[in-house]
């Protein structure tokens, strides 16, 4: 067991876990630790705890020291030349005509290094932009391709339902989101209902897939034939959460109705082969399969979270 504290360098960052030592923290206190890119300022957002090692993917860092008033007025100075270089590299990228779009510049705290945040439709020739940045600011420049979420993290919002976006709030990492999830929670398929301010797959769609799995693995497929208290019947639409199936029966004159039953009281002769694809689904196709492949080539861009 390791004793553990988790610090974030931005707001919407990601939460890393740091060893603490004898140092007593608080949260939101101000802390130096060592990275990967050298001594960084975080901020504490989870009090100490043990974690178990197996928990623990990369080997644990130290905090060094609790942030004095030298640390965080050096920080604060970061910030402001940071604002100086977004503007400056924003110029170079119109004078160079570059097919990019500058999202984030970020000073590491020891300025031994400035790396911009972009993002392009494709890959891009930015070697002549880093040797004229690299002359300006007589530091090591890095460029970063990252994907249209992680700029909607940086820039906020709100999302459909009101509320500050999920990702400028909490989550921490983006899983991987699919068509496939909107249609088993009986979604509306018109790719403006259930996209996000950044164009993709609203994230919220993963949060409550696992019940809705577990669930159908119980209940009957649309179009399966069932055996009801009245007869057998097809099934024509479900409430997934609440188990409730809707069947289309036929009375004794060979007349269509329908009745509402508990999964628990069917018993499936037939289940269908396959998932339907609705009319809503045939009409928006072809933008639901950008959509899953804008999903697709997310996978491959570098979206590692950076301080």
């Amino acid at each position: 067991m390791k004793v553990i504290i988790g610090v974030r360098f931005r707001k919407t960052g990601k939460i890393y876990f740091f060893n603490p030592g004898n140092l007593h923290v608080n949260l939101k206190t101000k802390v130096i630790v060592e990275t990967a890119l050298g001594e960084e300022l975080g901020e504490v957002v989870a009090k100490k705890k043990l974690l178990p090692n197996t928990e623990l993917s990369t080997p644990l860092k130290d905090v060094i020291r609790i942030a004095n008033y030298k640390d965080i007025k050096h920080d604060e100075e970061n910030k402001k030349k940071e604002k100086e270089a977004f503007k400056i590299c924003e110029d170079k990228i119109k004078k160079l005509k570059l097919d990019m779009h500058l999202t984030d510049a970020q000073y590491t705290f020891d300025n031994s290094k400035l790396l911009f945040c972009f993002t392009a439709d494709g890959r891009i020739d930015f070697r002549e932009l880093v040797k004229e940045l690299a002359a300006i600011f007589k530091t090591r420049i890095e460029l970063r391709q990252i994907g249209v979420r992680d700029e909607v993290k940086r820039i906020g919002g709100n999302g459909v339902c009101g509320r500050e976006l999920c990702c400028c709030t909490f989550l921490n990492n983006f899983e991987a989101v699919s068509i496939k999830m909107a249609k088993e929670q009986n979604m509306s398929l018109n790719p403006s209902k259930i996209s996000g301010n950044c164009g993709r797959l609203m994230c919220c769609l993963k949060y409550e897939q696992e019940v809705y799995e577990d669930k159908l693995k119980h209940l009957p497929k649309i179009g399966s034939v069932v055996q009801t208290d009245e007869g057998e019947g097809v099934v024509d639409s479900i409430e997934t959460l609440k188990e409730i199936v809707k069947v289309k029966l036929k009375d004794e004159n060979n007349d269509t109705y329908y009745k509402k039953y508990n999964a628990k009281d069917l018993k499936i002769i037939k289940n269908a082969d396959s998932d339907i694809i609705d009319d809503e689904e045939k009409e928006n196709m072809a933008e639901l399969q950008k959509l899953e492949e804008l999903e697709k080539q997310d996978k491959e861009t570098n979206n590692d979270d950076i301080f």
